[in-house]
């Protein structure tokens, strides 16, 4: 079923004038949710104090779900403070979408919005404040994970927007362009790019996607439009509407005018494939409670946890402990690690980390697109052989040459799947102490035995383990044990933990919960895992 939308410009605080216009027209239309782009405040020196009391104690009145990001301007302190406290929601029916967010509406519309400029001081990394008007390389990078989108908000215009289209921009300059957002828009290759220009309006001809992946003859197509502000001295357009049905395949011809797109191939991957492209399935986060959800009525029930904190998205990610971020996987710290500082007195932090898929999918062989998935795999494996490059070279002239233990469960009804890597001893791995650990464990547990196997059957739940002896970082070094999982037995998620915990003494921290950190000793270790790292870290390479 179709649902209508209304998109609105910036307002710059201009409650009183722009809400009684939209509750007229929702009066007339009933509309789904509306979206305001930009601005929704005035600069922080408009002198605005009135108006944000007027909408925060209710007397402004918003006429239907609404939800903004941010433009140019910081959100002022007192909405930032009702946003922390109710969880985004600013007024009944305001909701604050985030800087960068992935979202699907009850109504199964998916939306991604990364709010703000490029911050050209800090190009490595997620942006650490959420309500300033700024974004990352990493944070661009961080949403094409979600794959697709129906709708993408963006604040700067994608890169080469206006090349091979017979559309001017009517007597203004144009807005900053950003080939982060050119990449980001090619990969996810959603139905409406919506975007900001301040005095003009402008809609480009519909431009087609090259084909990619498995599926090599539906072409998805992208409408771009920026809307200006409100009360722009041009009279320029400030609000469009629309209907959608994200439930609608793509056109099966290429509407008349519409252009190749302007804005190249998704970016290239380092290692020199092309990155994947759009899977309409595996991630999202569905109707988060709170400003990231619906609750006038759900069609359906989410397939997927309303908050997960893995994915990069995520209000809740602890992006502190994020320590590299490639092209379909990133790397972190672990909270609650395993082990201390002091626990590989060559290293001088805890090295337990976590490398995790970009897409939102409770195991890899449920990422549905074929490149996807392989990429993904690929990747992860990367980093576990750049982490044993790390042991390797951090332990080579100690008293204690480190190998390494990754992990991984992997269930059907899982959450994010991901992979934790600790190290170890190398003798421990060698003399095979390492393995007996793990198989003792299930023996004690009567759970079945280990087999000797690298990978699941179709359809198969496990818990998978690797061990690495070094000193190569390779397959002849290592070795890999997986436990298949059935219904016939209750299976520890922590398993491997726990067994690590008893190989190296350290039974008192087998819960996480019980070795959680102040923020400041996280942000330290994760510091100095970065510096050790950074050698081995082939996310830091030329794009």
């Amino acid at each position: 079923m179709a649902s209508k939308v209304i998109v609105i410009g910036s307002i710059n605080g201009r409650f009183a004038d722009v809400f009684p216009k939209l509750s007229a027209l929702q009066s007339k239309n009933s509309f789904s949710f509306a979206i305001i782009l930009g601005d929704l405040f005035a600069a922080p020196d408009s002198g605005d104090d009135e108006a944000i009391t007027n909408l925060l104690d209710g007397t402004t009145r918003i006429p239907l779900h609404t939800y903004f990001s941010i433009g140019q301007h910081p959100l002022p302190q007192r909405i930032i403070d009702k946003i922390e406290k109710d969880a985004g929601e600013v007024c009944e029916n305001l909701y604050f979408l985030g800087k960068r967010t992935t979202l699907t509406t009850s109504e199964g519309i998916k939306i991604i919005a990364l709010g703000g400029r490029l911050d050209r001081g800090n190009v490595v990394g997620l942006s650490k404040d959420k309500y300033l008007p700024f974004y990352t390389n990493d944070d661009a990078r961080a949403l094409r994970g979600a794959n697709s989108a129906d709708l993408l908000l963006t604040y700067e215009w994608p890169e080469s927007i206006q090349r091979g289209s017979g559309v001017t921009l009517p007597d203004s300059p144009n807005p900053p362009q950003r080939p982060e957002i050119a990449s980001l828009c090619s990969v996810l290759k959603p139905r409406y790019h919506f975007s900001t220009s301040p005095g003009a309006f402008y809609e480009r001809e519909p431009f087609f996607h090259e084909l990619t992946g498995e599926d090599q003859t539906t072409r998805r197509i992208t409408r771009f439009l920026s809307l200006a502000d409100f009360g722009n001295d041009k009279k320029a357009k400030w609000l469009y509407a629309f209907s959608i049905n994200p439930a609608d395949p793509p056109p099966s011809a290429i509407p008349v005018g519409a252009t190749a797109s302007p804005l190249g191939a998704p970016t290239t991957r380092r290692d020199g494939k092309r990155s994947h492209s759009e899977s309409d399935q595996p991630f999202s986060r569905f109707s988060r409670t709170g400003h990231g959800s619906h609750q006038h009525k759900r069609a359906r029930p989410p397939p997927a946890p309303s908050e997960c904190f893995f994915c990069l998205s995520s209000p809740t990610v602890q992006t502190h402990l994020i320590t590299s971020i490639a092209t379909d996987a990133y790397l972190t710290t672990a909270r609650g690690p395993l082990s201390t500082a002091s626990a590989f007195p060559s290293l001088g932090f805890p090295a337990h980390t976590l490398i995790i898929p970009l897409t939102h999918s409770p195991t890899l062989a449920s990422i549905e697109e074929t490149e996807a998935r392989e990429n993904t795999l690929a990747e992860m494996h990367r980093y576990r052989r750049a982490l044993q490059n790390m042991l390797r070279s951090k332990s080579a002239n100690g008293e204690q040459p480190l190998g390494a233990v990754a992990w991984e469960v992997s269930r059907r009804d899982g959450v994010h799947t991901h992979w934790q890597s600790l190290p170890v001893s190398a003798q421990m791995a060698q003399n095979g102490l390492v393995e007996a650990a793990f198989r003792v464990e299930a023996e004690n547990r009567k759970y079945p035995k280990f087999e000797d196997r690298q990978s699941g059957k179709e359809g198969e739940d496990f818990f998978r383990v690797w061990i690495w002896s070094g000193p190569e970082p390779d397959e002849s070094t290592e070795k890999c044990l997986l436990l298949p999982l059935t219904s016939s037995f209750r299976f520890d998620l922590q398993f491997g933990r726990h067994v690590m915990a008893k190989l190296l003494g350290l039974e008192d921290r087998k819960d996480w919960r019980d070795c959680v950190q102040e923020q400041q000793e996280e942000v330290k270790d994760a510091d100095r895992f970065k510096e050790a790292f950074k050698a081995f870290d082939f996310s830091l390479e030329e794009d």
